[in-house]
C-alpha cells in the first residue's frame, strides 16, 4: 500500500479512536467514515486500474493475448510485391505495431506487437502488450519466437516505420533481430499503385472501406493509442486499453484480407 493509504488509514484509526464524553463502543466519528470511504474507493480504483484488459501474463510487464479465427483460403497466395510467384501461406506473418508516438527515434517504442498467420484453415493471432516497462525484452522475445525460419512479413507501411522501430528496439535491449534478412511485403505500395488518386488517401482506414466492406464500429483511432495505454500505466484506467487490442486484432485481419484482395483483383480493376 502507498504511503497516501498508510496515512488515511492512520487518520481514520485515530479519527475512530475514543474521545472524552464518548463511549469505548460508540459508532465512528464522520471525520474517520470519510476517511475510510476515501481509502476504499482508492483501493477499488486501484483494483480495477490495475487489472490488465485481456490475456494471460507471459513475463513480468508483458500480457500475451491468443485468438484463433476460422480462415478457410487456399495453401498459396500470390504475393503483389517482388518476384515470388505463388507462396505457401504458412509462411506469411502479418503484424502490426502500437506505438507511443509517430517520429520514431530512440524515444519511441512498441507497446504492443499484433502478429498473425495461417495454419489449416485457422487464422492464429497473437497480441503481445507492456503493462510495465521492464517487460519490454520478454515481449520482442516472444515475438521473435513465434515467427517461423521461413517466415515473409506482410505489413502496412512496415518497411518505413514497423520494421525499423523494432529493429531499433532489439538492438538496444541487445536481443538478436528476428527481421534481419527476411522477406518484407509491404502492401502499402502496391495499394499506392492500384488506387493512388481514386480515393481521398490510402490510409488503410480508407482502403478497408472502400476496397474491402470493412466498416468499423467503436473504434479508438490509432492516434489515441499512446494516451490509452499512459492511462493504463498511471493507473486511471484500463477500458481504453482494451480498445487499442481490439484496434490492433482489426488491423490484423484487414491486412489478411487486403492481401487476398490485391491477389484476386486485376491491376488494372
Amino acid at each position: 500500500m502507498s504511503a497516501l493509504a498508510d496515512r488515511l488509514r492512520a487518520l481514520a484509526a485515530q479519527a475512530g479512536s475514543a474521545v472524552p464524553g464518548r463511549s469505548p463502543d460508540a459508532a465512528p466519528t464522520a471525520t474517520a467514515d470519510r476517511l475510510r470511504a476515501l481509502l476504499a474507493g482508492r483501493q477499488r480504483r486501484s483494483r480495477v486500474s490495475l487489472a490488465a484488459p485481456a490475456g494471460r501474463m507471459l513475463a513480468p510487464g508483458v500480457q500475451d493475448v491468443a485468438a484463433d479465427h476460422a480462415w478457410p483460403a487456399a495453401p498459396t497466395v500470390r504475393l503483389p510485391w517482388g518476384d515470388h510467384g505463388e507462396v505457401a501461406r504458412e509462411r506469411l506473418v502479418w503484424f502490426d505495431t502500437e506505438t507511443t508516438g509517430l517520429a520514431g527515434g530512440v524515444g519511441t517504442r512498441a507497446f504492443m506487437i499484433g502478429a498473425a498467420r495461417w495454419h489449416g484453415g485457422v487464422l492464429r493471432m497473437r497480441q503481445w502488450y507492456l503493462t510495465a516497462l521492464a517487460g519490454e525484452p520478454a515481449m520482442l522475445a516472444a515475438f521473435a519466437d513465434w515467427l517461423p525460419p521461413a517466415a515473409i512479413l506482410v505489413s502496412y507501411n512496415g518497411r518505413s516505420y514497423d520494421a525499423p522501430l523494432l529493429k531499433g528496439r532489439f538492438r538496444l535491449n541487445r536481443l538478436p533481430c528476428p527481421l534481419e534478412g527476411r522477406g518484407h511485403c509491404d502492401l502499402l505500395y502496391p495499394t499506392r499503385r492500384r488506387y493512388r488518386g481514386r480515393w481521398e488517401n490510402c490510409r488503410l482506414a480508407t482502403i478497408e472501406r472502400q476496397a474491402l466492406g470493412v466498416v468499423r464500429e467503436d473504434d479508438l483511432p490509432g492516434a489515441e493509442a499512446p494516451a490509452a495505454w499512459l492511462s493504463y500505466l498511471r493507473g486511471i484506467s484500463a477500458t481504453p486499453l482494451g480498445r487499442v487490442l481490439d484496434h490492433n486484432a482489426q488491423d490484423l485481419r484487414s491486412l489478411v484480407l487486403l492481401l487476398d484482395h490485391l491477389a484476386a483483383v486485376p491491376a488494372a480493376a
